[in-house]
């Protein structure tokens, strides 16, 4: 079964840096991507705001010239999660990322 997702856009929130209980390195940030599709052979504009998490050692080289506002493409494994306050919400979990 393959789950591999490649989005590009904007960092909407400015990423944050933190150590798990278990000393695992973790970046998090938000991704804005808007884009025009062809659906059904019409133009069909786009948008979705997605959070991803960068972890494990290579978490800081990944990010380390990451900013709110920069241009990216993210590539990674989605996954469902479940916030403090009961909601789901899908998490891209990213081991590529490249400024474009």
């Amino acid at each position: 079964m393959s789950n591999r997702l490649v989005l590009s856009g904007v960092i909407a929130k400015q990423p944050k840096r933190s150590l798990s209980p278990a000393g695992i390195a973790h970046c998090h940030f938000v991704l804005e991507h808007r884009s025009i599709q062809r659906e059904a052979d019409l133009p069909r504009q786009v948008y979705c705001y997605i959070n991803v998490v960068v972890s494990g050692q290579d978490s800081q080289v990944l990010t380390q010239h990451l900013a709110l506002g920069s241009h990216i493409e993210v590539g990674g494994f989605v996954s469902y999660q479940t916030g403090r306050n009961g909601l789901g919400k899908l998490v891209l979990h990213a081991d590529h990322i490249d400024k474009i």
